[in-house]
């Protein structure tokens, strides 16, 4: 720096370097500051649509529409979108199961565990819907021609919801007790064992007193036998 410029302007080159490093540092400061407050393009949001309830179909769309022009709350809305059923006879977990609106008689075997080995389906409808409330047996004894198979609510039939006449429990052979709901090889011979040594049964309650029989197994034999 000329001796001339520090005497009029009283700089040092101490003082001149120090007030350069804070100009080049505020110069960058502004840069970065313009750079970070410019206009970007903001890209718009996708509009997802929802995914159909399972088995929805065109049935579960009218059904969502019909919710929502109603005003239903979420509840009412949930408990429309499921149905009960009971499935008993030759599965491996009878009793009440909980099904998507929508499901078929395949959905219900599934639920109950599969249908047990050796157990003859010929008289299911596996792909029939199914409706809220209703009983599938599976197993039981087929239904004589021309006699009406059990219906459910809505007028769907069933196939092998009734049999075509109870079961003698004192002349019924082993096999024809095998085609009982929930009645197996083994069960069927402890109610031969049970006749045998009691010389008969008097009565349909007696059933109860056969090894392995219990009360829910019960509930589903007794309209199906007679002494």
């Amino acid at each position: 720096m000329p001796v001339w410029l520090q005497a009029r302007c009283g700089l040092e080159r101490r003082s001149v370097v120090a007030l350069t490093v804070v100009l080049v540092l505020a110069a960058g400061f502004a840069v970065q500051h313009f750079w970070a407050g410019r206009a970007q393009s903001v890209r718009a949001p996708e509009v997802v649509r929802a995914a159909a309830p399972y088995g929805g179909g065109q049935q579960g769309e009218e059904a969502a529409s019909g919710a929502s022009a109603a005003g239903a709350p979420g509840a009412a809305g949930t408990a429309a979108a499921e149905i009960v059923v009971d499935v008993s006879g030759k599965v491996r977990e009878p009793g009440i199961h909980r099904l998507p609106a929508g499901s078929r008689v395949a959905d219900a075997l599934r639920a109950a565990g599969g249908v047990r080995p050796g157990t003859k389906t010929d008289g299911l409808n596996r792909a029939r819907f199914l409706v809220d409330g209703e009983q599938v047996i599976v197993g039981g004894p087929t239904p004589a021609p021309g006699t009406a198979a059990g219906t459910v609510p809505g007028g769907a039939a069933v196939a092998g919801a009734a049999p075509a006449g109870p079961v003698s429990l004192n002349t019924a052979t082993a096999d024809q007790l095998d085609t009982l709901p929930g009645v197996g090889p083994v069960l069927a011979q402890h109610i031969i064992d049970y006749r045998t040594q009691h010389g008969g049964f008097r009565s349909v309650d007696e059933l109860r007193e056969v090894n392995g029989i219990g009360d829910r197994r019960f509930a589903d034999l007794q309209n199906l036998v007679r002494p």
